[in-house]
């Protein structure tokens, strides 16, 4: 890596860290998911700067993981709702 690069890339990991910490203190489920998403997107970015293939897989998972869960959540919850993305079978016709 380029002296150039180093500030970049020091920055970057910083960045990363401190959004990770800082997804600890939100209380909401979805915003948490949501801020450990961005974390693990600057992490996968930082370690494709530093060409750490295990950050960049690690951090690919952990995005996933809140990801899904983030989508689950919202799922159960338009269903205790009564919402739903797909039409009832009654307006299907079935």
């Amino acid at each position: 890596m380029s002296v150039m690069h180093q500030p970049v890339t020091d920055w970057l990991g910083w960045t990363a860290t401190a959004v990770f910490v800082g997804s600890y203190f939100f209380r909401r489920p979805a915003a948490l998911r949501g801020i450990q998403m961005l974390g693990a997107a600057l992490w996968v970015l930082y370690g494709a700067l530093i060409g750490a293939k295990p950050v960049m897989v690690a951090n690919t998972l952990v995005f996933a993981a809140a990801a899904w869960t983030l989508l689950r959540e919202q799922l159960a919850g338009a269903r205790a709702a009564g919402r739903t993305d797909r039409p009832a079978s009654r307006e299907l016709g079935v």
